[in-house]
């Protein structure tokens, strides 16, 4: 059974939820490296009989600073807290992610939150954590006061597969190359995009395959072009098969990036509906076509291709 996980937006956690091991950093994508993490931390659990909880923050820092930052996250939050049910977190705090708290010197940090408020155990971080007031606070800093806030830092090694190490970076990285299969294999599941259907310009249904129009805001954007994928509502347990085309259309000479689902074997209205999209395979990537006809011609083919997956 998926256990159910207490969601904190600030660092008062119940008394039940202090003294823990804590896993702090944005943890996109939840990754295979992460799921190492993820593991040792649970035989911590089992050894030491203690709750495991993660800090996360919102927006992601990186965003925060970026402001033009747009397509950057591989998961949203709503998907990162399913994910992390599954690897037997018991609670998570989501610390707005804002000036005054960009602001906090690092030592402040670790005595007021990481001490004070969440008396934490064990705390996991990785290698190159920063945080604090300019990114002024490190592992060093963290290691050197050890004693005095009676915690202790853990640091896993780096996974590394086919000489890489498996990072949300690289995870990027691989979907705006096309490189599904890979991402996928790193993320040990299929990447998704959650988002709700919006009314289009109709332009699928003119030319004979209706489309689901997804507003894909602030995901990475993959490779633009067609992928296979399969779909389902929010809700739903059972997946129906489809057809994507992640881009700008420039037959039709869009300028924003949109996600269409065409369903195979479906009849029905989906506006308004919150869908899931899982990709399966990146099939061709995004091109400019003459005329409607030849559009036409490529959609055909392009469907043979993604139902035979």
């Amino acid at each position: 059974m998926v256990n159910s996980i207490k969601i904190y937006k600030n660092f008062n956690v119940n008394r039940t939820h202090r003294g823990s091991i804590i896993l702090i950093g944005n943890f996109d994508g939840l990754h295979l490296g992460h799921q190492k993490l993820f593991k040792l931390a649970k035989n911590f659990k089992k050894k030491f009989a203690l709750k495991v909880g993660v800090l996360t923050f919102e927006p992601m820092p990186k965003m925060f600073f970026y402001k033009d930052l747009k397509n950057f996250r591989i998961s949203n939050q709503k998907q990162k807290i399913s994910l992390l049910q599954r690897f037997d977190v018991d609670f998570v705090v989501i610390k707005k992610f804002d000036k005054k708290f960009s602001k906090t010197k690092s030592t402040s940090f670790i005595k007021n939150v990481l001490s004070s408020k969440l008396n934490a155990k064990f705390i996991f971080v990785s290698n190159n954590f920063r945080f604090g007031n300019k990114r002024e606070g490190n592992l060093k800093q963290l290691i050197r006061y050890e004693h005095l806030y009676k915690y202790k830092i853990i640091k896993p090694k780096p996974l590394y597969k086919y000489k890489k190490i498996i990072s949300s970076s690289l995870i990027r990285r691989l979907l705006q190359n096309g490189k599904l299969n890979q991402a996928n294999k790193f993320l040990n599941r299929e990447w998704s995009i959650e988002g709700k259907v919006q009314k289009g310009r109709q332009l699928g249904k003119k030319i004979g395959f209706p489309t689901a129009n997804i507003d894909i805001k602030d995901y990475i954007l993959a490779k633009p072009g067609v992928y296979a994928v399969k779909v389902k509502k929010q809700n739903d347990k059972k997946f129906i098969k489809g057809i994507a085309n992640l881009g700008y259309r420039p037959t039709f000479n869009q300028k924003k990036i949109l996600l269409e689902v065409h369903l195979f074997n479906f009849s029905g209205n989906l506006y308004n509906k919150y869908l899931t999209i899982n990709f399966l395979k990146f099939i061709r990537k995004e091109k400019k076509f003459k005329n409607i006809n030849q559009l036409k011609k490529q959609i055909r083919i392009d469907l043979l291709k993604a139902k035979k997956i």
